[in-house]
Order: structure tokens, then C-alpha cells, then sequence
């Protein structure tokens, strides 16, 4: 039996080498490195199965571990192209992307968004005089595809079609390895990868949950960019309990005039998917149940309304009519509404200097008093008219 804190060699390729004692994750890492970058031996069991197919995919490209990645923008025609190809993604990701701005602003983290080729269309900006990797490799433009920038949770992702995590070593160019990552991947309505949107930080490990807090938010925004494309079509919103609802959390569906199911996300698709479920399922009623006449009849009602599946499970729906793109956030107690709190907390506590209130809250000036023009915009709305 191995002794405490020893690791047994992971496979056959390592059985014939003395195990070391990895006191740190960094150490497993380093051995990992070596073994693979030096020896060639596959470090299976040490690095994750993503990481190690992008390593494979990083020497088969011509990159070299110890070289320096190029951390240039892209051409800015090439920038420029992606910027509009993304508008429709921009919008819809801008509320979620403020938000996660204003929630990691005490902690040393940059949100960063790119397109599906990897180039990036926006990031949390940078202080001024930085130099790290980060403040230069994440600018708008930068390319963080993998034939660029090697293995990094956003490339792997991306390759992978799946949320990762890459940490210190685990990036291919040793020039990266004082930086942590979790990445997630934003899909567009008919499946394609429209994006993927990654937390980093350097020179320390993430201090919370990066991988669940990126998963949370780039399924908010997928959601929201599926409402986006859908603006002809209904929009149908499900969970196994009401408070679930309009939150990232939801299952919704796109269904068209024809009472097709042109689009599920995870969440729905974790609800209506069973092992006796015939393959190939698209139209409303047989995956859900329903007709497309009793759906016409619960669009736009407030109130969910509870509904059983043809499986037997019993969950709460509501129906967004065509038009209509986004959803009232599900209760007073949103994040949008805690942030809003916390913001104008902080704005009073330096009695009203917007400068002083952006760089407490770690935003730029310019989100603050986007932010604020919002609130404002939307309470002189909803305000009553004044009695005649």
C-alpha cells in the first residue's frame, strides 16, 4: 500500500518509476510536465483528460512549452468583424456579464468573453499601468484561440465543448503558469459554440468556486441569447419548483408556430430526457405533453402553472408570447436587486462620487454610470403620472 501522501503511479507507464511525494498541487502538476513535455509518457490521473488532449493538440500544432505566446490583438479589421458578427451575443450577455462584474470586484478576478473562434469581445478593464498576462491578454482583440495561446480554460473549452478548469501548470506555455481559469461554453440556438466566458486570475488560486460561478452565468446568458434569437417564436420556461424560474436554473425551450421544439437548454433537457425517451422527439406535445393551442392560451399569464410531463414528473411553467425577449427578474430578492443595494450603499458612502464608488467597487466609471442611468431610466417608467 502506498504511504501517507505518496501517490501510486497512475498507470502502467509510470510503474516502473519511484512515486513522489506531491505536497502540492503545483508539485502533481510539475511531474505531470515533465513526464509528458520530456519523456513523453501520458500523465494520466495527474492532469485532467481535457488538458492532456490539448497538450497533444499544442505539439501537433508546432508549439513549444517554453516559447512566448503572442499576446497581440488581432488585426483590427479581424476585431472589428467579430465585435458585429457578436452584437446580438453582446446585448443579450450585457446584463449578466455587469453583474458578475459587480460581484467579483473584491477579489483579483477578470470576467473575459470571447467569440467561438476565441477572440476576445470583452473584459473586466484592466487597472491602469497593469502588466501582468492578464492585463495584456485579455484586451479586446486578443486571441485566446489554442493554436495562439496554447491550453487555457477558455481554448480548452472551447475544443472540448465542455466547462473546465486550467490551473498554474496545467497551461501549456510556461509564461501562464502564475495563472488560474474556469471556462465555460456559451451555445447559440441551434447548438453551435457562440461563445465561451472564463473567470482568470494571476498569481493566486481562485479564493471561491470558479468553475460553479462561470457555469452559472454563461448558462444565464445562453438563456438570454436563446430569448434573443427567438423573438418570433415562443419562449416556454420549466422547473420542478416555481422560484426556480427566471433564474439560470430554468429549463426553456424554443417551440415555433408549427408547434415544433427548435432549441432545449441543459437545464430542460436534464428534465425531459429518460432512458425509454424515443430518439428523434421535436414536436411540443410529445416532449412536453401539451398542445401548441394550450400553450397560445398560457402565454403571457404571470402566474406559473403547474404541468406533468409525459414522463410522470410534475414541474411549473410559464410561456413568453412572440415579441418578447426578456423576463421580469423572478422576485425582489434577484441579484440584479442585492446589486443594486451594495452599489448604491457604496455610492452613498462616498457621498456621490461616482469616481470614488467605481474604484471601491473595483468597475469602471463608465459601467457605474450605466448602471445608474438604467435604474433611473427604469424608475421615472414605472413612476404614476401625476393626478390632474
Amino acid at each position: 500500500m502506498p504511504r501517507k501522501n505518496e501517490v501510486p503511479a497512475p498507470n502502467a507507464a509510470f510503474a516502473g518509476a519511484a512515486s513522489p511525494f506531491f505536497v502540492t498541487p503545483a508539485d502533481r502538476i510539475a511531474w505531470a510536465r515533465e513526464r509528458y513535455f520530456e519523456e513523453g509518457q501520458r500523465p494520466s490521473g495527474l492532469v485532467s483528460e481535457p488538458v492532456i488532449q490539448s497538450w497533444q493538440r499544442c505539439l501537433a500544432a508546432g508549439l513549444k512549452p517554453h516559447q512566448r505566446p503572442d499576446f497581440e490583438p488581432v488585426t483590427r479589421w479581424r476585431a472589428n468583424a467579430a465585435l458585429a458578427r457578436s452584437e446580438l451575443l453582446l446585448d443579450a450577455a450585457a446584463p449578466e456579464l455587469d453583474q458578475l462584474d459587480t460581484l467579483i470586484a473584491g477579489t483579483h478576478c477578470r470576467v473575459v468573453l470571447t467569440d467561438g473562434q476565441g477572440i476576445v469581445l470583452r473584459a473586466t478593464a484592466s487597472p491602469a499601468g497593469g502588466h501582468g498576462v492578464l492585463d495584456i491578454g485579455t484586451r479586446v482583440g486578443v486571441d485566446l484561440a489554442e493554436a495562439n495561446l496554447g491550453s487555457t480554460a477558455p481554448s480548452v473549452s472551447s475544443a472540448s465543448g465542455q466547462a473546465c478548469t486550467v490551473s498554474g501548470g496545467e497551461h501549456f506555455f510556461g509564461v501562464l503558469e502564475q495563472v488560474h481559469c474556469a471556462a465555460a461554453p456559451i451555445r447559440n440556438r441551434e447548438g453551435a459554440l457562440a461563445a465561451v466566458l472564463d473567470l482568470s486570475i494571476e498569481g493566486q488560486p481562485f479564493a471561491f468556486d470558479a468553475f460553479s460561478v462561470v457555469r452559472l452565468f454563461a448558462a444565464a446568458i445562453e438563456n438570454r441569447l436563446a430569448a434573443a434569437q427567438a423573438a418570433e417564436h415562443l419562449l416556454l420556461h420549466f422547473q420542478l419548483a416555481p422560484a426556480m424560474l427566471g433564474t439560470p436554473l430554468e429549463g426553456v425551450a424554443v417551440v415555433d408556430g408549427r408547434g415544433q421544439v427548435g432549441w432545449v437548454n441543459g437545464a430542460g433537457r436534464a428534465l425531459l430526457e429518460h432512458p425509454r425517451a424515443p430518439q428523434g422527439m421535436h414536436d411540443v406535445e410529445s416532449l412536453f405533453g401539451i398542445t401548441l393551442e394550450a400553450l397560445l392560451r398560457l402565454a403571457g399569464a404571470v402566474a406559473p402553472q403547474p404541468h406533468r410531463l409525459p414522463s410522470g414528473l410534475g414541474v411549473w411553467l410559464t410561456v413568453d408570447p412572440p415579441g418578447r425577449a426578456t423576463r421580469p427578474a423572478a422576485d425582489a430578492g434577484s441579484l440584479l436587486d442585492v446589486n443594486r443595494r451594495h452599489i448604491e450603499h457604496t455610492l452613498a458612502s462616498c457621498s456621490g462620487n461616482l469616481s470614488a464608488a467605481a474604484r471601491k467597487l473595483g468597475v469602471s466609471r463608465g459601467l457605474l454610470y450605466r448602471r445608474l442611468r438604467e435604474w433611473r431610466d427604469a424608475d421615472e417608467a414605472s413612476a404614476p403620472l401625476p393626478a390632474t
